[in-house]
């Protein structure tokens, strides 16, 4: 006797708010997770990196040192060491431990994307790629790929193994960029507000996902762990997410009234981290139980 195949889950988003952290720190203009999606960074237009704790929202430690406020940040795969950037040009390594800078490299804003060796003392770069006619707006590492957004307009994809540069144009400034988890594909974030998903090995368009809001800021988009949905940052105050598959809306996901300044994917579950003004949401796909009296956490949600 043959039995049934279960029916496969649905995918299910982040829509229900678990918890809202007070960073102090300005407006916070990214936040992410680290490598395997306990913590979260915050960088904050008050020049500061602070670490927190996901489940609790506790803050674990501060790190200063820039001299200007912090655009971006990300951690080491062995959750060693932090590395940020800000607007003051400098990138710095830290000892997630200590706190303490353990190097600070000069980099520029002249459209160029630098490389350097953390394992040599050297401040220079090893490698200067200077392809860009305007400022880069955005870059992921892959294994032995760059892949760069440029007010120019332009995506490009930068073999280092093959020594191959691949360009994808997509005739508006581009505001962030992005690898799917499958490295088949790449996202891309747009001031026409439009998120484009592309073939990564022949730029061949897969998808196009509107109706959020960018016109004005630098905003983020990513895809969800298992690259199932698109997500996008909007200047209405919502996270858009979109079915990658077929390209429809499946949730409208309200943060607040100002811009969703940044947002991040759990590398692995399904979580999602927003930030908006000084403050970080953590959602989650249940609510959350308090321990002291059982009662549930729920936020209104604005399905499409």
């Amino acid at each position: 006797m043959s039995f049934p195949q279960p029916k496969p889950e649905i995918p299910q988003v982040p829509q229900h708010l678990l918890r809202t952290i007070d960073c102090q720190q300005g407006a916070v203009r990214a936040v992410r997770f680290n490598a395997d999606g306990n913590y979260l960074l915050s960088c904050g237009s008050d020049k500061s990196l602070k670490l927190w704790s996901v489940s609790r929202g506790t803050l674990l430690k501060t790190y200063s040192g820039h001299g200007y406020e912090v655009l971006d940040a990300d951690g080491s795969y062995d959750n060693s060491q932090l590395c940020s950037c800000s607007s003051d040009k400098t990138v710095i390594l830290w000892d997630v431990a200590t706190g303490q800078v353990t190097r600070k490299l000069r980099g520029s804003i002249d459209g160029t994307v630098r490389c350097w060796d953390t394992r040599s003392r050297k401040f220079d770069p090893i490698q200067i790629l200077d392809e860009a006619r305007d400022g880069i707006s955005s870059l992921k590492v892959s294994e032995h790929e760059l892949l760069t957004g440029s007010v120019d307009g332009r995506v490009r994809r930068y073999d280092l193994r093959m020594g191959q540069l691949h360009v994808d144009f997509i005739n508006s400034p581009v505001t962030c960029v992005c690898f799917s988890a499958d490295a088949q594909c790449t996202l891309t974030s747009s001031l026409d507000s439009t998120v484009r998903l592309l073939d990564k090995s022949t730029g061949e368009m897969l998808g196009e996902y509107t109706g959020h809001t960018m016109k004005g800021y630098k905003l983020d988009c990513c895809l969800s762990s298992k690259d199932t949905h698109i997500l996008s940052c909007s200047e209405d105050g919502h996270v858009y997410c979109w079915d990658l598959v077929e390209g429809s809306l499946t949730l409208k996901l309200p943060v607040g009234k100002a811009v969703v300044q940044s947002l991040s994917f759990h590398p692995s579950e399904t979580f999602l981290l927003t930030s908006m003004e000084g403050r970080v949401q953590v959602w989650g796909v249940e609510p959350e139980e308090t321990e002291e009296d059982g009662d549930v956490v729920v936020v209104k949600k604005e399905k499409v």
